[in-house]
């Protein structure tokens, strides 16, 4: 059956709960793709319950990723997946992904792509080698009024980008000082969520938003560091000062020690013409500013550019926001992972959802703001 007069066929890894309940509601928003394989715990019998609640037969629910990637390889064209979800702790993404780019799948992973530079660079080279697409989850690329922001940054509306602030601010951790810092969860533990930390988890969001939006690359970073000896193995507080190629100066913060923040992700823009400011708890709305024009508010689903429009699931005033962008994304990825399968692959610049290259990117500049803070906070160059 031709590629696109089907559902696709979807396998995950990991998934069995926190951000994992948002992969799944997301993968299957737009009716594009089915569950029929998953290794969704390291716990065999959690696996199968997840399975059972996603439909999926016992046969296909896999005690470890290396044998669901043996089994689905050998199976029929017609039954095999024809893509894999990765959604585990970070230090698993990058063996996972190469594992299944290997046998020949397709691949979305959560973000971040790797906890190393080298093996993020060892993805960007077997995508390549293999022609396999691969897109990363980088999911508030996918709100509405971010792409609207995105196509007036990129389409000059509001002249050159001049300075930007970009913040990240979670308060749930209640970090205190301790004789001996020790991981309270996977996420303080740097064998797990690798040494980025707070950088690698929230910081590469800011990141990824920045350059998305803009459609400017950083070249240069100071990174300033929160000492965290003996309450933290990993950076939880970041701030950092940040040159675009472009010329443009700003901010980029990330913390998970700003008490009464819940998930406070926004930006700001400043250019030549105007100005822009949304923020990710308030995803309907997003103010624009014109020079010599008071300021006024742009609704999710008013005024929105063509390429834009046709991603709204939901009539104006009925909100779309989280779960709507991490569906943006999944389409994204079906959408190239359907072009492959055709024969008519997409250039990976015209993907509609981040890549590996986006992944690699994140890495770059996580580890030149580690470089940074080693050097007392010097400025360092991303790689080009």
């Amino acid at each position: 059956m031709d590629v696109y007069e089907r559902k696709l066929r979807l396998g995950m890894v990991g998934g069995g709960r926190g951000i994992g309940v948002a992969h799944r509601v997301a993968a299957v928003m737009d009716n594009e793709a089915e569950f029929v394989a998953g290794c969704f715990s390291r716990d065999y019998e959690t696996c199968l319950r997840i399975g059972r609640e996603l439909y999926v037969e016992p046969e296909r629910c896999y005690r470890s990723y290396q044998e669901m990637a043996d089994a689905e390889a050998a199976l029929p064209e017609d039954r095999r997946i024809d893509v894999v979800s990765i959604v585990t702790r970070n230090c698993f993404h990058f063996p996972i992904s190469k594992t299944f780019l290997e046998h020949g799948f397709h691949v979305i992973c959560d973000k971040p792509m790797t906890c190393t530079l080298e093996h993020a660079r060892e993805l960007v080279r077997i995508v390549e080698a293999t022609g396999l697409v691969f897109c990363l989850t980088h999911n508030y690329t996918g709100n509405l009024l971010v792409r609207q922001a995105r196509h007036m940054m990129t389409g000059g509306e509001l002249g050159e980008l001049s300075r930007f602030i970009v913040e990240y601010l979670q308060g749930g951790n209640r970090i205190r000082f301790a004789p001996r810092a020790e991981p309270k969860s996977w996420l303080d533990d740097p064998e797990q969520v690798g040494p980025g930390g707070t950088i690698a988890d929230i910081g590469t969001h800011t990141f990824n938003l920045l350059e998305f939006v803009t459609g400017d690359r950083v070249v240069e970073l100071s990174c300033d560091l929160t000492d965290m000896t003996g309450r933290a193995l990993v950076p939880k507080d970041a701030a950092m000062l940040v040159r675009m190629a472009g010329g443009a100066k700003g901010t980029l913060t990330c913390s998970q020690m700003a008490p009464g923040e819940s998930n406070e992700l926004n930006f700001r823009l400043y250019a030549t013409e105007g100005a822009l400011e949304w923020h990710q708890n308030r995803p309907e709305v997003m103010r624009v500013t014109r020079g010599g024009v008071r300021d006024r508010i742009v609704w999710r689903g008013h005024e929105l550019a063509e390429p834009v429009q046709k991603l709204l699931r939901a009539w104006p005033a009925h909100p779309e926001g989280f779960l709507e962008a991490f569906g943006n994304i999944y389409r994204g990825a079906y959408e190239a992972v359907r072009a492959h399968a055709s024969g008519r692959p997409m250039q990976i610049e015209h993907y509609n959802s981040p890549t590996v290259r986006d992944g690699l990117r994140a890495m770059q500049f996580t580890f030149a703001a580690l470089e940074s803070v080693r050097n007392g906070s010097a400025w360092v160059p991303l790689e080009r």
